[in-house]
């Protein structure tokens, strides 16, 4: 059950950050959140088609991990992406348009919820071929080695991409050649409707670059702080030439695998156990309050901030006209 998974932290002890990270922290993780939850109602009535995978449950990885990264440090990750998107930095109302096939979207309306990218904010994509990005990010963690440039590779995969070959083909040549690349297996528990416990004989799943000398370690993915203390360290060790890491983020997902997913391979005791009792944005709310940082009027503000952002993107999105016809011949090939 998921009440009994427990995570290894990274270090037994770590400075706190600072009061204003914190801040930070809560309102980044709640912009992901209201916009995942808009993008879902946009869904239901239409207004975004194809696939919709949304990253609500687990909004302190990236946030967490985001904020341990330098300026020219790369992401990819794969199609459960938004939430990617605005943690790097990417502007709501292009991700909102892109949802909805605009013509001001990332990828002009072509990509969709899976497919968009900013070069701008070094942000690789969303893929949709399961484990597909895990080869991409060892490639740009190639690219940074190569270069010497002193950047480093994010490359964010769940546990339902653990069990791919190209994901330990990708591990052999990160370790051979000494890649600075951080993997994150954000360890949801359920790849598409199948519990880990069915999927994976060894569920701890920091432990699979073992056999090509990957150190890894265990976190809990629903402590935005946790999440990013781990990061700072995981960064620092593949910065500093030691070749890449492995973090396997416990965290969980509430929505379905997809929009269209109705999620009955698991109960909703066990959802709302975990909402209720791990939430991380309450945990985090609780901590501000507690520690003194910010009062409830305060973080009433900030969701109000949150929801008028959100509210503009949505909007935005609506009222973007769709890509011209000629659109279908741009971005195909690259010009050599």
């Amino acid at each position: 059950m998921v009440a009994k998974r427990k995570a290894k932290p990274v270090k037994p002890a770590e400075p706190d950050v600072t009061p204003e990270t914190l801040k930070q922290f809560f309102h980044d993780m709640l912009l992901i959140r209201r916009f995942e939850e808009r993008a879902g109602q946009l869904y239901g009535m239409g207004l975004i088609g194809g696939f919709c995978h949304l990253y609500i449950g687990q909004e302190a990885v990236v946030v967490g991990m985001q904020a341990a990264l330098t300026e020219g440090d790369t992401i990819v990750t794969s199609y459960r992406d938004h939430g990617h998107m605005l943690a790097c930095g990417m502007d709501p109302k292009g991700v909102m348009a892109e949802l909805a096939g605009r013509r001001d979207g990332y990828s002009h309306g072509k990509g969709g919820s899976m497919h968009m990218f900013s070069r701008e904010k070094n942000f690789f994509g969303g893929h949709g071929i399961v484990g597909a990005q895990v080869p991409i990010g060892t490639g740009l963690g190639f690219a940074h080695h190569y270069r010497d440039d002193g950047f480093i590779s994010v490359t964010y995969l769940g546990d339902g991409a653990i069990n791919q070959g190209q994901v330990y083909e990708s591990f052999n040549m990160a370790s051979l050649w000494k890649l600075p690349v951080v993997y994150v297996i954000e360890n949801n528990r359920y790849g598409m409707g199948t519990s880990v416990d069915r999927a994976s004989a060894r569920t701890d799943l920091y432990h699979r670059g073992t056999a090509y000398g990957i150190p890894g370690e265990q976190v809990d993915g629903m402590d935005v702080v946790a999440v990013h203390h781990a990061g700072i360290a995981a960064a620092e060790h593949v910065r500093s030439g030691e070749g890449p890491i492995i973090l396997e983020m416990l965290t969980y997902r509430y929505r379905g695998h997809s929009m269209s997913d109705p999620a009955k391979y698991r109960t909703r005791d066990e959802v709302n156990r975990v909402r209720s009792e791990h939430d991380p944005i309450d945990h985090l709310r609780q901590r501000l309050i507690d520690g003194g940082v910010a009062t409830e009027a305060a973080l009433r503000e900030v969701e109000k901030k949150v929801r008028d952002i959100v509210a503009e993107a949505a909007q935005f999105a609506q009222d973007c006209p769709e890509p011209d016809a000629d659109e279908l011949w741009t971005d195909v090939l690259a010009e050599a």
